[in-house]
């Protein structure tokens, strides 16, 4: 286990939404507030050490949600640009672990992030979510693991690391990522 405390949250909010249209998806009204701001809700209440978001485009202020702002001046050469920012900042901070989750995933909930920490098992650990079929964020990394999460290029992220790590399982429906208007029509339909 990885104590929250010892772990940077890293909410990567910098994507260019191609997929969505010329709307920015993360302003978008759900249960009436901003799409983005469900998971930075739902989060609240863990203590972590520090909370860093990465964004380029949107307006939002994530900083009366209690977030340092890292603005990503390059978000087409895609995700590890995010990443690596997110993690140089935790790491000067001297966090043991980063948290790195995805401003657009508005369903995740509180209980899931502390499944991931406590699957973490040390310095090494690369702990991610799944439905049961694709690994994906949220994803927790141990300090052992920044340096190859700095090295990163493209828009693959740390896809290759997720797949190698350790999977905890979580309802489809807690960890759907909204890429087009149609994911969040089916969002905002009743269940």
């Amino acid at each position: 286990m990885i104590a929250a405390e010892r772990t940077t949250l890293i909410l990567l909010a910098a994507g260019r939404s191609e997929r969505f249209g010329d709307l920015d998806k993360l302003t978008q009204d759900f249960l009436g507030q901003p799409l983005a701001f469900h998971v930075v809700t739902t989060l609240e209440a863990v203590p972590f050490h520090d909370r860093i978001v990465v964004q380029s485009g949107t307006h939002l202020d994530f900083t009366t949600r209690g977030f340092r702002t890292i603005h990503n001046d390059r978000p087409e050469i895609g995700m590890s640009n995010s990443v690596r920012l997110g993690v140089e900042a935790a790491r000067a901070t001297g966090a043991e672990a980063v948290l790195i989750t995805l401003a657009d995933m508005p369903s995740v909930t509180a209980a899931h992030i502390y499944r991931l920490l406590d699957a973490a098992d040390g310095p090494d650990a690369v702990v991610a979510s799944s439905d049961g079929v694709k690994p994906c964020p949220p994803a927790l990394f141990g300090a052992d693991r920044f340096d190859a999460l700095l090295s990163l290029h493209g828009d693959e992220g740390a896809r290759a690391m997720i797949a190698g790590g350790k999977h905890i399982i979580a309802p489809a429906h807690e960890l759907l990522d909204i890429d087009r208007p149609e994911d969040l029509v089916r969002l905002r339909a009743p269940h």
